[in-house]
C-alpha cells in the first residue's frame, strides 16, 4: 500500500488508461455483465465472548465462542443459491476456476461461510462428483494471517493519524453528549453484568452475547429488558459510527475502508481494459468490513451488516463500448439486492465518474498518511541532519543516490 508519490493521481492514471483503452475498442452490440465483485459478511455464529454473570459460558456452545453455526452454514448456502440464479448465463453451470477467486479474512467463521456459499453457488455436476453419495466439491478459499491482513479485517493498524482521529471523536459534542446520556445507562449494564470497563465503544460486545443467546432460544435475564436490548443496539449501532465516521469521515476512509475500496478499483479498471478472468471476485469477511467500505462509498445506511450481507459491485460493457458500475447491497434473504447509489453519480454509473468521485478516499501513500505530523517533520529533520554530518566529515567516499526503500 506504501508508494511514491508521482505526479499522477492513482485515479487519474486510472481513467487515462481506461480512455486510452476504449478509443481502440470497438462497440459491442448489447450491454453485457463483464465481472462481479461480492464483499460478503459470515453467516450466524455464536458470541466472540461474555460477560462474567452470563449463565451461558463457552461450554454452552458447541464449537465454542465465535464459530459457525448451522443456521449460519445454512445461510451462505442459500445466498449461494441466490447468487446462482442470479448470475446464471455469466458464470458456467459448474465451477471452472479460472472464473472465480475467493479471499477470506483467517476467521474459522468467515473461511466456512465462504465454503458454504460456494456449495450453493456451485454445486457438482455429474463429472465432477468424487463420490455419488456426496452432493459436494472442494472449492479454493485463499486467505492471509490475521496480522498479515491490510485488506479485510478492519480496523487496520497499526495507524498512529487514525488512532489520533479517533481521539478527536470523542472530543466532538456528539460523542460528548452521547456519553452524558447514557452514562447511567453503562453503569447499570457495567453492574449487572459484572464488567469493569462498558462506554460506548465497548458496549457492542453485551449486545452481541444477548444478541447471539436470544436468537437460539435462550432465556435473557430479567435486567435486559426488550427495551433495555433495544437501546444496547442503537448504541451498537453508534460504535460503528465511531469507527469509521462522526467526525473527519473522508480522512478516516483513507485509512480505512478507502484502501479496500482502492484495490476493488484496480480490479474494476483491468477488467475493463483486458479480457482476464476471473469472472467473479468474492471477500468472505466481517460487519466491520462492510461498514468501512460502505462508509468510503458514503452509502452506509447506520444500521449493523446483517449475517450473510451481500456488497455487490457488478462491472458492465455497455452497447457503445464505455464501462459501467452498479452497485447493490443484500441484506434481506427475502427481497431482491437493494439498489446504492455513490452520491453524484446515477444508479447505472460511469466507471470513470466512479473513479473520479471516489478518488478523495483513496490513500495514495498508506504508510506515509497513517504517520502524524510532527513523526514526518521529526523524520524529515533526523535525516536532514544525519546528511549534514555525513558530508561534513572529511575523508569520507562518496556513496551511491539510490533512493532508501521505503517500508
Amino acid at each position: 500500500m506504501a508508494g511514491r508519490q508521482t505526479g499522477w493521481s492513482q485515479a487519474a492514471l486510472l481513467q487515462f488508461l481506461l480512455g486510452m483503452c476504449l478509443t481502440v475498442m470497438p462497440p459491442i452490440q448489447a450491454r453485457s455483465l463483464r465481472f462481479v465483485t461480492l464483499l460478503y459478511r459470515h453467516g450466524d455464529r455464536s458470541p466472540v465472548k461474555t460477560y462474567p454473570k452470563d449463565p451461558y459460558q463457552e461450554e454452552k456452545w458447541p464449537q465454542g465462542f465465535g464459530q459457525l453455526t448451522k443456521e449460519g452454514m445454512l445461510q451462505h448456502w442459500e445466498l449461494g443459491q441466490a447468487l446462482r440464479q442470479r448470475y446464471h448465463g455469466f458464470l458456467n453451470t459448474s465451477y471452472h476456476r479460472q472464473e472465480v477467486y475467493v479471499r477470506s479474512t483467517d476467521f474459522d467463521r468467515t473461511l466456512m461461510s465462504a465454503e458454504a456459499n460456494l456449495a450453493g453457488l456451485f454445486p457438482p455436476n455429474e463429472v465432477q462428483h468424487f463420490n455419488p453419495n456426496i452432493s459436494w466439491q472442494p472449492i479454493p478459499v485463499h486467505t492471509v494471517p490475521i496480522t498479515e491482513d491490510r485488506l479485510l479485517k478492519f480496523p487496520l493498524g497499526p495507524c498512529p493519524r487514525y488512532e489520533q482521529l479517533q481521539n478527536e471523536t470523542r472530543q466532538t459534542p456528539e460523542y460528548q453528549n452521547r456519553s452524558i446520556q447514557n452514562a447511567q445507562f453503562l453503569n447499570m449494564v457495567a453492574n449487572e453484568t459484572g464488567l469493569t470497563n462498558v462506554t460506548l465503544e465497548t458496549i457492542w460486545n453485551v449486545y452481541d452475547t444477548l444478541f447471539c443467546e436470544q436468537t437460539h432460544g435462550l432465556l435473557l435475564p430479567p435486567w435486559a429488558s426488550p427495551q433495555t436490548v433495544q437501546r444496547l443496539s442503537q448504541l451498537k449501532d453508534f460504535s460503528f459510527l465511531f469507527l469509521f465516521g462522526i467526525h473527519e469521515q473522508v480522512q478516516k476512509a483513507r485509512l480505512q475502508g478507502g484502501v479496500l475500496l482502492a484495490q476493488i478499483l484496480r480490479n474494476l479498471t483491468l477488467m475493463a481494459t483486458t479480457s482476464q478472468f476471473p469472472k467473479l471476485l468474492v471477500y468472505s469477511a466481517h460487519d466491520t468490513t462492510l461498514v468501512a467500505l460502505q462508509m468510503a462509498l458514503n452509502v452506509y445506511n447506520g444500521k449493523q451488516a446483517p449475517y450473510a450481507s451481500c456488497h455487490i459491485f457488478e462491472l458492465y460493457q455497455e452497447d457503445n463500448g464505455n464501462f459501467s458500475v452498479e452497485m447493490y447491497f443484500r441484506n434481506d434473504s427475502k427481497k431482491a439486492p437493494w439498489p446504492l447509489i455513490l452520491p453524484g453519480c446515477p444508479h447505472r454509473c460511469p466507471l470513470q465518474d466512479f473513479l473520479r468521485l471516489t478518488e478523495p478516499v483513496i490513500p495514495k501513500d498508506w504508510q506515509k498518511e497513517c504517520q502524524l505530523a510532527n513523526d514526518t517533520a521529526d523524520t524529515e529533520d533526523l535525516r536532514c541532519r544525519q546528511a549534514f554530518r555525513f558530508h561534513s566529515r572529511p575523508g569520507t567516499k562518496k556513496q551511491n543516490n539510490k533512493t532508501p526503500m521505503k517500508t
